[in-house]
């Protein structure tokens, strides 16, 4: 390319370990032109965060580092750690996945842009300062002359990231790294952000790397595509070749296992069985072919080169069956059919002839807001959770969605302590929780059982895995024997091996991880699972496998599921209806299809046009509503509509109305059938 301003060669990069050489990286090479994003994907460990490293000369001095890694012509490879640190921040720059980390706590923001600045420039302090300040300015933080006097702590994550941001421009640099840069971002807050580095990119002219595992991101913010698969690019070329024509069966399959926003629950996902290799011992031949269903003697025997497949767009391929699927059109439903799923015996029964197992009524959780450290005095009240009904009928999935702080792991927390709440009712299973006593609380654990997020946080590291899964039915007193059958039973219906029961945690994979956790959950044979965002920590390969089981056990064992995600294509998937969370609030309720097909409150529009979508002509041509700020504090809410200070609505009412926004509490009301919603004015006015 003759405007190429990043040119990687044969990139190759090794650490030594006790098990062997690991080569993360073997032999990568692209181009990146000016004003345009390359996009760096593939699951855990594929190598992408190491080649970002490698590019900004952050590696420890223990890698090997091979190639070529050219910038405008200058070879980057081999220089002094003295003159690499002249290139980053001025030429190249690097938004970090956690901003948190990444940011300084003990200097203010405007400081830490300051320094980022005077290294590389000539200037006064205090030009430096008032370009950080227009810095800030620029990337939408309100009133930044002030915040620029702030410390990261005192921001909220997407804010921080915004730092980040406008320190990686600051020097307009020629390339800009995104390291997974809204991976921990509410779906609100990552619109903005995805928002601010487009402006941001647009502003300086730099070429972009972007390095995310949300192909819904890759799709509305790329132009070219590297798919990396055990250290090398697998599959490259231009974002509309890479999604809507695919010739490598693990790009195939990434594409096919992620759940999307458009398209309604149907049949189970697709999935890529197996795991990726160890980098440390890496089998002959290509390193896909233990997963690949086209795999034969000859993928397992010789590693296929990168090749051109379309010369026109630069579009290559690492497989020996690109002409293959080429011909045939094959996709993902041909390569990896969707496994069976048990339906339901339930599903026939109307909704409203089931029982109903969870029930909530005016549920409210309030926390004192303190201050002083010898004579603490109450100064406020944080209303986590402000006066919610929910209910759960049996075995049916009820999702649970909205922005971090919005009250969700609260309102779950009340409901697993089965004890009497602050205000309002909680039943499960028909038995009110105040009127519990001691031993009937305990049996009632029995029923309603929970799965977090994080499986390696939640399970004891230092116990095997039969111990973690029969720890519950030691202390339900149940019998040797029975509990020795019980584990294997539960392994193999969670998809284990029986000897996968003499091993440890650190032992498995992520997904592993969590399907030890789901069958501890289901040791006692509960009637209810509190799933607290159960995939998000996974790949997306590894999620659709653990989503697969969790709707076959519902159909099999009649469970019923109280799903909190962020991720609302997820959500989509696996649930019968919805729950809309705003500051302590229900604000939208109802079936599944209702809400996404016909959102109703401005703050559900928000939250369903921010879900990004796997595909380049949809994902570009869609109407996005950006929310301004973050959520308001609970200790200090809004008055009357607690959305009102964010609400695009607002802007287009009479005065007269955005007076009643400001003054009157909306409440849930029917905008549809099995569909409610509180607003004022969401049915007159449409933003989607």
């Amino acid at each position: 390319m003759t405007n190429a301003i990043l040119s990687i060669r044969d990139l190759h990069v090794t650490f030594p370990s006790e098990a062997g050489p690991v080569r993360a990286v073997r032999g990568l090479s692209f181009d990146l032109e000016r004003g345009r994003t390359m996009a760096l994907v593939g699951e855990s460990g594929s190598g992408k965060s190491v080649t970002s490293l490698a590019v900004m000369g952050l590696l420890s001095d223990s890698a090997r580092v091979e190639g070529s890694i050219k910038l405008g012509g200058q070879e980057l490879l081999g220089l002094t750690d003295d003159a690499m640190s002249a290139i980053r921040g001025k030429r190249i720059a690097m938004v970090f996945q956690d901003p948190l980390s990444a940011l300084t706590p003990v200097y203010t923001v405007g400081d830490q842009i300051v320094e980022a600045i005077l290294i590389h420039s000539d200037t006064t302090r205090q030009a430096a300062w008032d370009q950080a300040v227009d810095l800030l300015g620029q990337v939408g933080i309100p009133d930044p002359a002030a915040r620029a006097k702030a410390f990261p702590f005192e921001f909220s994550g997407g804010m921080r990231q915004r730092v980040m941001i406008a320190m990686a421009i600051a020097n307009k640099p020629d390339v800009i790294i995104a390291d997974e840069p809204t991976t921990a971002l509410d779906v609100t807050i990552q619109a903005q952000v995805l928002d601010v580095l487009r402006k941001a990119r647009e502003a300086t002219g730099a070429a972009m790397i972007l390095i995310t595992h949300d192909l819904g991101v890759v799709a509305g913010n790329a132009d070219d595509v590297t798919v990396m698969y055990a250290g090398r690019p697998v599959e490259q070329g231009s974002v509309n070749e890479i999604f809507h024509r695919p010739r490598m069966p693990y790009t195939i399959g990434l594409l096919g296992t992620v759940p999307r926003l458009d398209h309604a629950a149907g049949t189970a996902l697709p999935v890529l069985e197996g795991n990726p290799p160890s980098m440390a011992a890496l089998p002959p031949g290509c390193p896909f072919a233990p997963r690949c269903p086209l795999g034969d003697e000859v993928c397992r025997d010789t590693e296929p080169a990168l090749s051109t497949v379309l010369s026109e767009d630069r579009h290559t391929v690492a497989c020996f069956k690109a002409s293959e699927i080429d011909a045939r059109g094959l996709s993902h439903g041909d390569l990896f059919p969707p496994p069976g799923i048990q339906a339901s015996s339930l599903a026939a029964v109307p909704r409203g002839e089931r029982d109903k197992v969870l029930e909530l009524t005016g549920l409210n959780k309030y926390f004192p807001l303190l201050k002083g450290a010898v004579y603490r005095r109450q100064v406020g009240t944080v209303k986590a959770v402000d006066g919610i009904d929910l209910e759960v009928r049996r075995g049916e999935t009820l999702g649970l969605v909205g922005e971090s702080g919005s009250g969700k792991s609260t309102a779950l927390l009340e409901i697993l302590e089965l004890a009497k709440p602050q205000a309002g009712s909680i039943k499960v299973l028909g038995r009110d929780t105040a009127k519990l006593s001691r031993r009937e609380r305990r049996q009632m654990r029995r029923h309603i059982q929970v799965v977090f997020q994080d499986p390696m946080a939640s399970i004891d590291p230092r116990l095997p895995v039969f111990d973690i899964i029969a720890e519950p039915l030691r202390a339900f007193r149940v019998g040797k024997s029975e509990t020795e059958a019980m584990v294997m039973e539960l392994l193999g219906m969670v998809g284990l091996e029986p000897d996968h029961a003499d091993r440890y945690p650190q032992h498995f994979s992520g997904g592993q991880r969590q399907r030890i956790g789901i069958a501890r959950a289901l040791a006692l044979h509960p009637e209810i699972l509190v799933l607290d965002e159960p995939v998000s920590a996974l790949d997306v390969s590894i999620q659709a496998g653990v989503i697969n089981l969790l709707a076959d056990l519902q159909g099999r064992l009649g469970l019923s599921y109280l799903f909190v995600a962020h991720d609302l294509a997820v959500i989509r998937h696996v649930a019968d209806r919805v729950a809309v969370m705003y500051l302590g609030n229900i604000v939208e309720i109802g079936a599944v299809d209702a809400v996404y097909d016909n959102p109703t409150h401005p703050y559900t529009q928000a939250l369903v046009s921010a879900i990004p979508i796997p595909d380049p002509d949809v994902e570009r041509n869609r109407q996005r509503i950006l929310l301004v700020g973050d959520l308001p504090s609970p200790a200090d809410p809004p008055s009357g509509c607690k959305f009102r200070t964010r609400c695009p609505l607002i802007g287009t009412l009479p005065e007269t109305d955005r007076d009643r926004c400001a003054a009157e509490v909306p409440v849930l009301a029917a905008c549809g059938e099995d569909h409610l919603m509180a607003c004022h004015f969401g049915r007159a006015a449409r933003l989607m």
